[in-house]
């Protein structure tokens, strides 16, 4: 996925506290939606959006869907993000 895609999903409120939600592990459609005031197919396309962006991951357990931060998606990001201010993102760990 391209870094413009990955800004454009992380420009809406929504979808960044959806984000931060699940900082704290995998959660279902469900319990995500029970944070937010809004119909289950409006959390539903923010999830879709996050997903196509590659920030977010989703697994089938059961009869649920879980979904989680891609870490991997993070990463690169902040890596960015430290590379365009002028860090070494390697130098951070050293």
């Amino acid at each position: 996925m391209g870094i413009q895609n990955t800004f454009k999903a992380l420009s809406d409120p929504t979808r960044r506290e959806i984000a931060n939600l699940l900082k704290r592990g995998s959660m279902t459609a469900g319990e995500i939606g029970e944070r937010f005031s809004m119909t289950g197919a409006t959390i539903s396309h923010h999830l879709s959006v996050l997903k196509a962006a590659g920030l977010i991951s989703d697994e089938k357990k059961g009869k649920y869907i879980y979904y989680e931060l891609n870490m991997s998606m993070i990463d690169e990001l902040m890596g960015w993000a430290l590379n365009f201010k002028g860090a070494d993102p390697d130098e951070k760990s050293r």
